[in-house]
């Protein structure tokens, strides 16, 4: 009785660290899988970010280069231009709201 006692405790141990060896072996395997799949998605963001940056370079490649909107091609002055105004119009909107917001303090 004593030998069969002491033979499943033995078996159970030996179970308990095969066990334990194959559940190490199985999360590292997915660590690096997943450490792999990080790497390969922040190489394709690289390259996609470098591809993007490049057609844009290539689409801006000298002073007053027209820019294709709705209403047709757009210099780079006519652009500087309306973005001048466009900063003049909301400092003046800035200026009356506060104007405003001191009249209703």
């Amino acid at each position: 009785m004593q030998n069969q006692v002491l033979q499943a405790f033995f078996l159970g141990r030996a179970f308990a660290e095969v066990l334990s060896e194959k559940v190490e072996d199985g999360v590292t395997n997915a660590l690096s899988e997943l450490g792999k799949f990080d790497a390969e998605q922040r190489e394709n963001l690289r390259q996609f970010i470098t591809e993007v940056q490049s057609r844009a370079a290539n689409d801006v490649t000298q002073e007053g280069a027209a820019i294709a909107t709705v209403d047709g091609p757009v210099t780079a002055d006519e652009l500087q231009e309306t973005l001048d105004k466009l900063r003049a119009e909301i400092a003046s909107l800035k200026s009356e709201l506060k104007t405003y917001r001191d009249s209703q303090g």
